[in-house]
């Protein structure tokens, strides 16, 4: 038995490889192969993409448990703990249980060295794989063809959206991510596609390997209305399926999409009423969540999204834009260095009218000044404040009955607003 505390696993997981990111499957593949480590469940979902991951994973999960299965999740990063990474059954792994697999995966590697990703992705699967699962769905950590989670071969692949991020590894055009995020799909297997525009070595990929890729727009679609949405798709059969007068819901009813044409695809039971409310009662920590607050007497809104590239960024400002307000928005906002701070500030700047921005608990952050100035040069209203928490304070008095205070730009920040919440 470990006598590390998972704390202490997480510290040693940080100092076993000397780059944060390792990209390849050798010694991965290597280390499962000496864990006995084959298939995570009887059936298995991949999903990547640039945003949307979280959600679409969740969504999954959400369905395949509402006829009863087990379902784990691999997801990453955490907000708050790292136990968020793994869930079996709903539940998130305890301490001990990810100690015991931290302990066999440690074990099992030798003097192959693995990065922090990588000895999570082989935990949880070690997981998975003692506890009888009849889904595991898979969020790829970054790209596809090299991510730790590739060396299992998935059922059905998805693909959420194609957008520009992690350039130095992706590459700094959509074709090139598209490529990386092909590198999930297998000969023989299925993979959907929710990007309504995906470059075209996607699909020529899919045709090189023998994957049969659908494709929203032409295979599924997604309607969204004023007060409900509508989907159509297929089966694995090739039989046609629909769904009318879905409730709407803060979770974007794309990613919804994409995970009812992976649930069809598995085969389960079609029980529409029993399909909405699983997609109905799905929450995530972090994407468009709300909460309400009264401060003297006055009734505002706290919204938290970890968005933190442009095409979140352009899809928050679209949700806010069609929501109603009556006062205004105040932001907290913090950016780590390596994203595009212009291409998230553009969509939001009509949207947002004054601005509390803050450096991230990290070396990796974007400085705060730096912020302020993109925001200075933009005409914006900005503050400077020493931390996320101060921001979120300075916000929190300021707010009036019908406003809105918006955290974003990164799970850091969203993380920190989490805990100042848990202490009111």
């Amino acid at each position: 038995m470990s006598t590390r505390t998972l704390a202490e696993w997480l510290s040693y997981l940080e100092q076993l490889h000397p780059n944060a990111i390792d990209m390849g499957l050798d010694r991965c593949e290597e280390v499962a192969r000496r864990l006995g480590l084959s298939r995570p469940a009887k059936q298995v979902v991949t999903v990547s993409g640039t945003n949307g991951k979280g959600s679409t994973c969740a969504f999954v999960a959400a369905l395949v448990r509402s006829q009863g299965l087990k379902v784990g999740v691999y997801s990453s990063p955490h907000l708050l703990r790292y136990n968020e990474r793994v869930q079996i059954d709903g539940a998130e792994a305890d301490d001990a249980a990810l100690c015991a697999a931290f302990e066999a995966v440690d074990a099992a590697r030798g003097e192959i060295t693995l990065t922090y990703f990588e000895m999570g992705t082989l935990a949880a699967f070690w997981l998975f794989g003692r506890a009888a699962l009849d889904v595991a769905v898979l969020e790829v950590g970054l790209g596809g063809r090299l991510d730790a989670v590739n060396i299992v071969d998935a059922d059905i692949a998805l693909i959420s959206s194609i957008g520009l991020d992690h350039a130095e590894w992706l590459g700094d055009t959509r074709e090139s991510v598209a490529a990386e995020k092909a590198g999930i799909f297998r000969p023989g297997q299925r993979a959907v596609c929710g990007d309504l525009d995906p470059p075209a070595v996607l699909i020529d990929i899919a045709q090189e390997k023998g994957t049969e890729l659908l494709r929203r727009g032409a295979d599924y679609e997604v309607t969204i209305g004023s007060d409900s949405w509508q989907w159509r798709g297929v089966t694995g059969t090739g039989e046609p399926l629909s769904l009318h007068a879905l409730p709407m819901f803060d979770l974007p009813m794309e990613n919804a999409g994409l995970a009812l044409q992976a649930y069809a695809l598995l085969g389960y039971p079609w029980v529409p009423e029993q399909i909405s409310a699983a997609l109905a009662n799905t929450r995530m920590h972090g994407r468009l969540e709300r909460h309400l607050l009264e401060r003297d007497g006055q009734r505002f809104s706290l919204l938290l999204d970890v968005g933190h590239n442009p095409h979140a960024a352009a899809y928050l400002a679209e949700r806010l834009n069609a929501r109603a307000l009556t006062g205004g928005r105040l932001a907290v906002f913090g950016l780590l260095a390596d994203k595009d701070l212009e291409g998230v500030l553009a969509p939001l700047l009509p949207v947002v009218h004054e601005w509390g921005v803050a450096p991230l608990p990290t070396a990796r952050t974007r400085p705060a000044e730096t912020l302020k100035a993109a925001l200075d040069a933009s005409s914006a209203t900005a503050t400077v404040y020493p931390d996320v928490r101060t921001a979120l304070d300075a916000q929190y008095q300021k707010a009036r009955t019908g406003d809105e205070i918006i955290v974003l730009g990164s799970f850091y920040c969203v993380a920190e607003a989490l805990e100042w919440l848990a202490e009111r």
